[in-house]
């Protein structure tokens, strides 16, 4: 999206924001406060994307990939880090104890078209252990769900089967919430389809408020500022979470080369060699507990192979890029 556009959008999304906000707050909004929080935004834009860009090139021992729009690039944190992808992937490297690349091929202003057409191109050229997809809020200001579910259709065909997506957030205002429920069936159902698991954005934005959300938006009344990144973030965090789990899990009982070779198969082949060496390992070990976890709860566990062995047929025949694990 042109910088002229993100701004139109800025100004229409946040200066109803700025009325709904005010009145809540029993203040007056400061329209120009609001306009030249929307142009410090602009001036944002390329500091984020650049300081996203140079991280590209840092290995690291797992891949982080995020697809989305300014709110992956944290625009409206005081630094790039503090926006979700930022929290999560300092979530993955504790949780994990191992190095993180992260590959944020985000674009402030994407739509489901932008991501489609501009970000998954590059996709294909990484193997990503951990992929979030968040997009689409940027549709709805001129939403088409024939051309929505279209473009979400073809990014959800190319992401790995363990690509963590997200629903639309809240956005309050009666007639947005329509066009974003819409969206949102949208997304739960097509992410269905394709066996992904759907964080759900929506429910943890809505149940902070429009007075929380009030004072966890930068001044452009639009994008969220560090608290309100540190929510978006809690939406994917149990997913994200139980990605990392798994990729541990795995790397305990096969060899690269295995996880390789077995793809999908990998969770339930480290589950069987689990139970083999259940008579020495410690009952209480997470890994051991996480693995047969896998098994009896099949796929409502984030990212298991196990239960998507019909799906991967399919992707396979799409070239899906999900790589180890």
């Amino acid at each position: 999206m042109k910088t002229r556009s993100l701004v139109a959008l800025v100004s229409s999304v946040g200066g109803g924001l700025a009325v709904a906000g005010a009145a809540a707050l029993g203040a007056r909004a400061g329209v120009r406060g609001q306009r030249a929080a929307a142009q410090r935004v602009v001036d944002m834009l390329p500091v984020h994307a650049d300081w996203w860009r140079e991280r590209i090139h840092h290995e690291g021992q797992l891949t982080y990939v995020a697809i989305g729009d300014s709110a992956a690039q944290g625009v409206g944190a005081t630094v790039p880090s503090r926006g979700y992808v930022g929290l999560l992937a300092r979530r993955v490297r504790r949780r994990s104890r191992s190095t993180l690349r992260v590959v944020n091929l985000s674009v402030s202003g994407a739509t489901t078209w932008g991501a489609r057409h501009e970000q998954l191109p590059v996709l294909g050229t990484y193997t990503p252990d951990i992929c979030t997809v968040v997009i689409g809020a940027n549709d709805i200001l001129d939403f088409h769900p024939d051309k929505f579910e279209r473009n979400l259709r073809r990014i959800y065909a190319a992401v790995p089967s363990h690509a963590i997506v997200a629903d639309l957030p809240c956005m309050f205002f009666r007639e947005r919430e329509r066009k974003v429920q819409v969206a949102n069936e949208i997304v739960h159902r097509v992410a269905a389809e394709f066996g992904l698991t759907v964080a759900p954005l929506h429910e943890i934005t809505k149940r902070v408020g429009l007075r929380r959300t009030f004072r966890n938006t930068y001044g452009d009344l639009f994008h969220p500022n560090d608290n309100g990144y540190r929510i978006w973030a809690s939406a994917l965090e149990p997913a994200v979470d139980a990605r990392v789990d798994t990729l541990m899990a795995i790397r305990r009982y096969l060899s690269a080369r295995e996880v390789e070779e077995l793809g999908p198969r990998a969770a339930a082949v480290a589950a069987a060699r689990a139970d083999q060496d259940a008579d020495t390992a410690d009952e209480h070990s997470p890994d051991l507990q996480h693995l047969r976890q896998h098994r009896s709860h099949g796929s409502h566990v984030a990212g298991n192979p196990d239960a998507r062995t019909e799906r991967h047929d399919a992707a396979s025949q799409r070239g899906d890029v999900s790589g180890a694990a």
